[in-house]
């Protein structure tokens, strides 16, 4: 399970995520108090939060990253229901959030090459679980 500062370092990473197109936009702020409340941070850390980030720390599981990556992909999917314009720009930023997590570059691809082919573009966990699984052994 993952501690207080690393929780607080995921959620920072996920506002990071948002606002590289500069603005958050109420569906990714929705999305993303959502997710503060399930890692059971304050909507008050969730606000300083977004002016504020925290240092970024390396998550030790193998599993907490692919439920960090599986969160980002959904994010980025809420970002271009807003905004196609952004699509290559958050592909690639999703790839480097991915790499930076030790994640495989191989599972991270296929992940962003097999979305295409599911409605909203949104990966079910069990799949996304699977193709990490098969490039972690």
């Amino acid at each position: 399970m993952v501690n207080r500062v690393e929780k607080l370092s995921l959620l920072s990473e996920m506002i990071a995520f948002a606002k590289h197109d500069k603005d958050i936009r109420n569906m990714e702020y929705n999305f993303l108090l959502g997710v503060a409340r399930q890692l059971e941070i304050t909507r008050t850390d969730f606000e300083y939060l977004i002016n504020h980030p925290v240092t970024y720390t390396h998550l030790k599981s193998h599993s907490e990253r692919i439920v960090q990556f599986h969160r980002l992909v959904l994010l980025m999917n809420i970002e271009q229901e807003s905004n196609e314009d952004n699509n290559s720009k958050s592909v690639i930023k999703l790839y480097n959030f991915g790499l930076r997590m030790g994640l495989s570059h191989e599972s991270i691809t296929k992940v962003l090459y097999l979305m295409e082919s599911f409605p909203n573009k949104i990966v079910p966990p069990d799949v996304l679980i699977d193709i990490f699984k098969t490039q972690y052994n």
